[in-house]
């Protein structure tokens, strides 16, 4: 296979990403963008260049192949954040529909690089309905879980219920909270990021109390992002393998939670890539191959 990603926590083999100065493009455009974007600042785009790159090196140690989205007039700042515009099946990627108007151009940009990568698209979110990347999470290969919310609605959902049918045993839908509003993101990926089969780092005060509980259930161990690490996305962690992780520096209670829990964790500055935009680890990826 060269594709197919129906895992969180599988060893990545390829993986989708796109540099800052192909989504940022000069410090002139970061300028005009950042405060329409809600950034909480302005990103320095010399300083976000060398961010990347030391994070790249982090994945180039677990991953052999690497490919870069280019530049796309369609596209903003905030596509450097390239795990929400598409998804990646086993028979296909599935372009996502924005619930954030300003990333809309995202997904085609998305579907036509992947199309010349020799990955075929299955499917794609159209008209009013919404889906974001980041709230859907796969517990294992054949159970999908969704989170509905001001970046995904139920419209949205129903048609990836009606894409990934013949792929899944088990759908479930995530009610999300407020929290801030539509404003600010949220996703189901802000609340959860599992790290291996059986372990889950989360933020359990956001958290449904059904979700939570199906999820222990199922035999999944909850490691709490403590409420001091939450603002700071320690609960964003980017598993590379089953309990190896990358995940954003400045959150030094979750990353001894997950040590003494044996978990091998790698850590990149974000300021500028990251902090700012409100996008982590796992946000600034999208795997297109994961192997069990």
């Amino acid at each position: 296979m060269k594709f197919g990603c129906q895992s969180e926590v599988g060893k990545i083999q390829r993986i989708l990403l796109k540099h800052p100065r192909d989504a940022f493009v000069m410090q002139e455009n970061i300028e005009a963008q950042w405060k329409r974007l809600n950034y909480s600042g302005c990103p320095d785009y010399s300083k976000a260049q060398k961010e990347y790159e030391n994070f790249v090196e982090l994945l180039k140690k677990e991953v052999s192949e690497i490919h870069y989205l280019p530049k796309s007039d369609k596209t903003g700042l905030d596509s450097i954040y390239l795990h929400d515009p598409v998804l990646v099946t086993k028979k296909g990627a599935i372009l996502c529909n924005m619930g954030k108007e300003e990333r809309q151009g995202e997904p085609s940009a998305a579907g036509e690089f992947l199309s010349e990568l020799g990955i075929p698209i299955l499917g794609a979110i159209t008209g009013q309905r919404r889906l974001e990347g980041g709230d859907v999470v796969w517990l294992d290969e054949r159970t999908l879980a969704v989170g509905q919310g001001y970046r995904t609605n139920v419209q949205g959902i129903h048609r990836l219920r009606a894409l990934t049918r013949e792929l899944l045993d088990e759908f479930v839908v995530v009610p999300l909270p407020h929290w801030h509003g539509p404003g600010k993101v949220l996703h189901l990926m802000s609340l959860i990021s599992p790290v291996d089969y059986n372990l889950a780092v989360v933020y359990s005060r956001l958290m449904p109390v059904p979700f939570r509980d199906w999820l222990i259930s199922r035999g999944m161990r909850l490691l709490e992002v403590p409420d001091s690490e939450f603002a700071t996305m320690g609960c964003n962690v980017l598993a590379v393998a089953p309990r190896r992780c990358i995940m954003l520096s400045g959150n030094p209670l979750t990353k001894r939670m997950l040590e003494d829990d044996g978990v091998e964790v790698r850590e990149y500055q974000g300021e500028e890539i990251s902090r700012k935009g409100a996008g982590g680890a796992t946000c600034l990826t999208r795997p297109l191959l994961r192997v069990e």
